[in-house]
This record gives structure tokens, C-alpha cells and sequence, in this order.
């Protein structure tokens, strides 16, 4: 990270007595809260003491306390190193997200899950599959691709969006996280890069790790993509893969406009980066009429799109998709038969009736979550002040930063209050992430949001006075 790039993200720091602990208090944040990932090389002291105009013994020293305690290392040829103390583990483990089985309202109120009930339609659009199945179970029930009639109304999708696709570019796939997993295994090998966004979803993160990745940390911040700092990552780190959510992001809920969209692009063609893109939240909008940017592969000829049912429709609809490149389709098909042979035809079905239906099912769903989520910021608003967020325009959840870096002990203490939380940690690549909390304003009545805030106000409370609790429960989120 160059000097001009860190300036702007200390602030006033200067502006404490002594000037050396305003820098390194300054400095210690930005990395605990994954804006410095953990390993990111800082400027040297030289470059850093001109950048901000005070003295060298103020960098110096401020360096010496991040050295002290454990957030800054000196390595060989890498000069300093921001690092996480304790984190030679990297992301605490069991990272992955476990969605809860029954999103009943009752005495615990989960808010880590950002899904959805299935929409009303739901059955009749079971029924009316019901209907097509038979044409179908003559043959095997095979389809790698997926069904052609799906694919050609995805394809059409991407078309009218301004990404033009011909059906035989498109691959429909067992949910969304599947679509990642089948990318993965087509492009990664053991080694390669893969640039992710700080925070992203944590699925990806595991699949993209598990695949023998080494994942890169891209830091969003609080107005979402900064491009410059994207274009010199991919510059000097050359992964083969990036891992992108420009639509909606979860859990920031920010939506890159177009001109980063072709910028961004741009950086991927040069550095001949395949692009995974994930599109599951790309219908919810919150406002009907917002005009959406063009997909991210319309900057970029080297992308794979993925979409799924889950967000928009139900989670219980096991069906994603991918769009992918021409030449990249072979290598995608092969990956795809080393983990299932299709999709099941069923579910197919009903997702292609859901898509020709869609027109009448989405205002009430969209209406149904700008509800939840004006209650969610209201209650927030009101008991929480202090914290700080970004309406999101769209997506599911809220992205929230805690006036201290208290998200695990948060989360502790809310499930002693009745509430399952998970904490920002959990959403970073690197580590860090402990002043952030991501909070779905989905899959409960808004009454029931206002009550879970009122608990999250009470347990903010134990977490800042450190009051003991039992031992928690495993997050349980998707």
C-alpha cells in the first residue's frame, strides 16, 4: 500500500497528543478491521514521513508499537508487513455458513440467515411443473447443461441486460454456491491467486480456499470498490481468478456503478484474470425503477456469471446457473461431471415457470423487504445510534460498524439474550472485521426485527462492560 493511497484512510489521527500513538492507534484499526488486510506491505518509513509531513521519529516510533504488539512485522525484502496478532491461522476456522433449517419465529431470533420464505406462487408453480414432467421422464434425466428450455430463457435474461448469450454458454447448476465450486474447479489449480473481496460471503471464501487457492484480499470500504487499489492489486499480485459481488454486495449491500464496472474490466483483461461473478442478488432491488449497470461481463469477455434461485425465489430451490465464455464451457463441463451429472429436472421445471412469472411475484417480495428494512433501521436508529451504516438500495442485509471492535463478544452476548448474530469476523479474508456485524433484515415479521434490536442494545451493553457469558452456540448463517 503506497503512501498517498493510506493518507486519506487516517483521518485526524495526527491530531493526537503525541503524534506517534494518534498514527499508530490509526494504524492498529485499519488492520484489525481488514482496511489493511494482513499481509499488505505499509510504506517505508521514509516514504510515509513525507506523505503525511511530520517527523521520522513519529513513524518510527509509531511502526516500533505496531511491532510491539503484534501488528506489524519486519520481513526480509518485504520491508514492514501489517499482520493480525495471534492469526497465523489466517480466518478463524469453520468459516463456512450453515443456513438453520426452520426460519419459525420462536423464542431465539436468528438474524445471520439472509433468505427468504418462498413466495406465494410457489405451489402453483410446483403444480403447473407437475404438468411438464411427464415429456421428460422418458429419457435418462441427465442434462449436464440443463434443460434447453431454462437455458434459453436465462440466456435471453443475460441478453436483454446487455451481456448477449447464446443458450450454449449457459450451464444450470445445483444453487449458486455450486456454480462457484464448478468455476473453481475449471479454472484454479494449487497455488493460483484468487482476489476476493474484504468482506465477502463466506461460502466462497472456503470453496475458493478449498480448491487450493490462495486467496488476496481486496478491501471494500465504507462507499464500496476502490479501483485504484484494485487495478495495483491485480497488477502486482496476477491472480488467475477474482471473486467479485459488484451487484448488491453481500454483506455491504453496495452496487458498483458502471464507469468502475468497465475501469475494473479493463484491469482484469490486462492481467488475463478470470472473473467469477456472483449475481444472486441482482433482481432485489429495492426501488423497481433503479436502473441497474450492465453485467460486469460485458467489461470483460473473461468472465463467469453466476445466478441462482435462492435469494430471489426460495432457498429449498436448489438451482443456479452459470454464464461462461465459449471456450471456457468444455473445461467447465468437465468440472462440472466430477461433482454431479445435473440438476434435478424437477426443480428445473419449476424454476423456468417461477422466471415466466416473475413480473407479478417480485413487487410483493420487494415490498415485503423494504418493510423489514426501514423497521431494521429504524430500531437501530433509535436503540443504537451510535452505530453507523449505509442503507442498502438493495440485497438482503445490512452492514454495520460498531463504535468498538467488539463483534465476536457481540455475538456471544446476544445469544444469551435470544439472538443469533454472526460476527464480522466471519466475512473477512484476512482476519479482522471485529468493529462490523452484518445483519439480514429478511425472514422475519417486522415486529420481530424491533424486538431482536431491543435485545442487540441489551447485549451491546454486556459487551462493553465485559460481562461473563456461557459459551456460544456455532453460527448458523447463509
Amino acid at each position: 500500500m503506497s503512501a498517498a493511497r493510506l493518507r486519506p484512510l487516517l483521518g485526524a489521527a495526527l491530531d493526537t497528543t503525541p503524534a506517534y500513538r494518534g498514527l499508530a492507534d490509526a494504524l492498529r484499526l485499519l488492520v484489525a478491521d481488514g482496511r489493511i488486510p494482513s499481509g499488505t506491505r505499509l510504506p517505508s518509513e521514509r516514504d510515509l514521513t513525507t506523505a503525511l509531513g511530520v517527523s521520522r521519529t513519529t513513524v518510527s516510533r509509531a511502526y516500533a508499537e505496531l511491532r510491539d504488539r503484534g501488528y506489524l512485522e519486519s520481513r526480509q525484502g518485504s520491508g514492514s508487513v501489517a499482520v493480525l496478532p495471534g492469526a497465523a491461522t489466517g480466518r478463524r476456522q469453520g468459516g463456512g455458513l450453515q443456513p438453520t433449517s426452520d426460519r419459525l419465529d420462536g423464542p431465539v431470533i436468528d438474524l445471520t440467515c439472509a433468505s427468504m420464505s418462498a413466495p406465494p406462487g410457489t405451489v402453483a408453480a410446483y403444480e403447473r411443473a407437475l404438468e411438464q414432467l411427464p415429456r421428460y421422464l422418458t429419457g435418462t434425466g441427465y442434462h449436464p447443461l440443463g434443460l434447453p428450455a431454462l437455458r434459453e430463457v436465462l440466456a435471453a435474461d443475460f441478453t436483454a441486460r446487455g451481456l448477449p448469450t447464446d443458450p450454449e454458454q449457459v450451464m444450470v447448476t445445483s444453487g449458486a454456491l455450486a456454480g462457484i465450486a464448478i468455476a473453481a474447479r475449471a479454472v484454479l489449480s494449487p497455488g493460483d491467486r484468487v482476489l476476493l473481496e474484504s468482506p465477502t460471503y463466506p461460502n466462497a471464501i472456503e470453496t475458493l480456499s478449498r480448491s487450493g487457492a490462495r486467496p488476496v484480499a481486496l478491501p471494500m470500504g465504507a462507499e464500496g470498490w476502490d479501483v485504484d487499489t484494485a487495478e495495483a492489486t491485480l497488477r502486482q499480485t496476477a491472480p488467475r481468478a477474482a471473486y467479485l459481488v459488484p451487484d448488491f454486495h453481500n454483506p455491504t449491500g453496495a452496487l458498483m456503478p458502471e464507469d468502475q464496472r468497465a475501469r475494473l474490466g479493463r484491469a482484469l483483461a490486462q492481467t488475463r484474470t478470470v472473473a467469477i461473478v456472483d449475481e444472486t442478488l441482482v433482481e432485489l432491488a429495492h426501488d423497481p425503477d433503479m436502473a441497474m449497470p450492465t453485467p460486469l461481463g460485458a467489461h470483460h469477455a473473461g468472465t463467469v456469471t453466476v445466478g441462482g434461485a435462492s435469494k430471489t425465489f426460495w432457498g429449498g430451490l436448489r438451482v443456479g446457473w452459470l454464464r461462461a465464455p465459449r471456450d471456457l464451457v468444455p473445461a467447465l463441463v468437465t468440472a462440472r461431471l466430477t461433482l454431479d451429472l445435473g440438476s434435478p429436472v424437477m426443480e428445473q421445471l419449476v424454476l423456468l415457470d417461477l422466471l415466466r412469472h416473475r413480473d407479478t411475484m417480485l413487487p410483493a417480495r420487494r415490498e415485503a423487504i423494504v418493510t423489514t428494512r426501514d423497521a431494521l433501521v429504524g430500531a437501530l436508529r433509535t436503540r443504537l445510534p451510535q452505530w453507523r451504516f449505509t442503507v442498502p438500495r438493495g440485497g438482503l442485509c445490512l452492514w454495520a460498524e460498531l463504535p468498538e471492535a467488539l463483534s465476536t463478544p457481540l455475538t456471544v452476548a446476544a445469544d444469551q439474550r435470544g439472538v443469533v448474530l454472526a460476527p464480522g469476523s466471519q466475512f473477512a479474508v484476512d482476519g479482522g472485521m471485529e468493529r462490523f456485524l452484518r445483519i439480514p433484515f429478511t425472514g422475519h415479521a417486522p415486529e420481530v426485527v424491533a424486538d431482536a434490536v431491543d435485545r442487540i442494545a441489551l447485549a451491546w451493553e454486556d459487551a462493553l462492560t465485559g460481562r461473563p457469558a456461557r459459551s456460544r452456540r456455532s453460527p448458523l448463517v447463509a
